[in-house]
């Protein structure tokens, strides 16, 4: 069969010089703009990346010797409490300079929560149900109040939830935040292949594809032309984190302070594990002495359980994918050849056929953001509490849940009354303050009365 469709014609021969020529199987029952849609979708990709990758599949990558990372760890002395506080006026230097936008990433469907629509729009407020979009965004707000200052937030959104976003923002009038700063833009998606290294259908006009991983929030952010806009603002410093923690400090002005004193392209937040086989990555330095993460299942067994001279874990330093990226550094890694590298998973793949939709073994392509810490000169790991600033909600019911996210959020608010001196009524089940009122344990007023209730939100 020949294909022929004006001005797409050498589209169809990359196809069909690909081998690729089967995804033109059913052609001739596609009206011309289901035929368009095809071509459209096959513009896009680079047969030759393709091939690369599928190379990159078949093959076992030699595996790099390393060690635990070094650290920051939480202050202990007050040698170490002056050095954090040193940084902290150093970080609100910067902030109030305007040299600080937020990055969140939100392409996440709520499937798993039981939620229909984009993750970000999922109710998550322990006594007001705000959802996590609104939580981020009042405390971006609370952020400017605090600090007189304009915050550009960017956030990645996906082909499968952005035009929900959008609307979501839209219909809230973005939560009281300046909507021309901002700035929302779609992840870029890859398609998958099969065992032999072909494309694969997702429907007659389709080819199935997937998102490009968390890593590519840094090329989806240079190509929707963010990053330009952000350094004609002169944000020097991105704060990226990721949409489902409800406890991030999206603004901290000690991790601020920390990465300028340490001239840092990228910083980042790390915990102490909470048991061996927690399924977060883990910061190490590799034998040619740059820094980086290796996946929780990319660890092998004995180095998970590994103990250092105290009896504690040795590869303890949890990622828990809350960033700090200079914007020059964004630049050099998305306008040149230096690009993060793609990481290969075999999975379970729907494609189309004749006889309907069936499961394939394939394989999918994404690329990490913490990939970005090989490629720096200079980088800098901060230790956080867990219950402090790390909530994930992920799950229904059990670990990094909604309940177990809601029950740190309100942890954290009683931690932050009873630190103030302020009573708290032994009836009260639920309390949540919403960032408006406290962005931090400081900003409550010593003359709070909390109300003899079960549930108490104060706005």
């Amino acid at each position: 069969m020949t294909i022929h469709f004006p001005g797409y014609e050498t589209v169809i021969n990359n196809v069909y010089d690909s081998g690729n020529e089967h995804v033109f199987s059913y052609w001739d029952t596609l009206n011309p703009d289901q035929k368009k849609h095809l071509l459209e979708e096959l513009s896009t990709i680079h047969f030759e990346t393709l091939q690369q990758l599928y190379e990159l599949a078949k093959r076992n990558l030699p595996s790099l010797d390393f060690k635990p990372a070094p650290y920051t760890p939480v202050p202990k002395t007050d040698e170490e409490k002056k050095e954090f506080e040193k940084a902290k006026q150093i970080g609100i230097e910067t902030i109030k300079k305007g040299k600080v936008a937020a990055f969140v990433v939100a392409g996440g469907q709520g499937s798993r929560l039981g939620f229909d629509g984009p993750k970000g729009m999922f109710p998550v407020g322990a006594v007001s149900k705000k959802s996590l979009f609104q939580i981020h965004a009042e405390k971006i707000r609370a952020y400017e109040l605090k600090y007189d200052v304009a915050i550009p937030w960017c956030i990645m959104t996906s082909e499968a939830n952005h035009d929900a976003t959008l609307a979501y923002f839209e219909q809230n009038n973005f939560f009281n935040l300046n909507k021309e700063k901002v700035f929302l833009f779609k992840q870029n998606m890859i398609p998958s292949l099969d065992e032999n290294g072909k494309l694969i259908l997702e429907s007659p006009c389709s080819i199935f594809r997937n998102p490009d991983g968390h890593g590519g929030s840094l090329t989806a952010l240079y190509q929707s032309g963010t990053l330009d806009t952000l350094q004609a603002l002169n944000i020097a410093i991105l704060s990226y984190f990721q949409v489902d923690n409800p406890l991030v400090r999206i603004i901290d002005p000690v991790f601020i302070g920390f990465h300028r004193m340490h001239d840092a392209e990228v910083s980042s937040k790390a915990l102490v594990k909470a048991y061996p086989e927690e399924k977060i990555g883990v910061f190490v330095q590799f034998s040619n002495n740059r820094i980086g993460v290796v996946e929780y299942s990319d660890l092998p067994l004995e180095k998970q359980y590994e103990k250092d001279e105290q009896g504690q874990l040795r590869y303890a330093a949890g990622s828990i994918a809350i960033h700090l990226f200079n914007t020059r550094f964004i630049a050099s890694v998305t306008g040149s050849n230096v690009t993060l590298p793609f990481h290969v998973a075999k999975k379970s793949i729907p494609e189309y056929t004749d006889k309907g939709i069936h499961y394939i073994t394939g394989y999918k392509f994404e690329k990490f953001v913490f990939d970005a810490l090989p490629l720096t000169q200079h980088n800098f790991i901060l230790e956080t509490k867990r219950e402090e600033e790390f909530a994930p909600v992920k799950n229904k019911t059990g670990v990094d849940s909604v309940e177990s996210a809601q029950e740190l959020m309100i942890n954290l608010h009683k931690r932050w009354l009873t630190q103030k001196g302020i009573a708290i009524s032994p009836k009260l089940k639920k309390i949540e303050l919403s960032p408006l009122f406290a962005i931090e344990k400081d900003d409550i007023p010593q003359s709070l009365i909390i109300l003899d209730k079960e549930e108490v939100y104060i706005e």
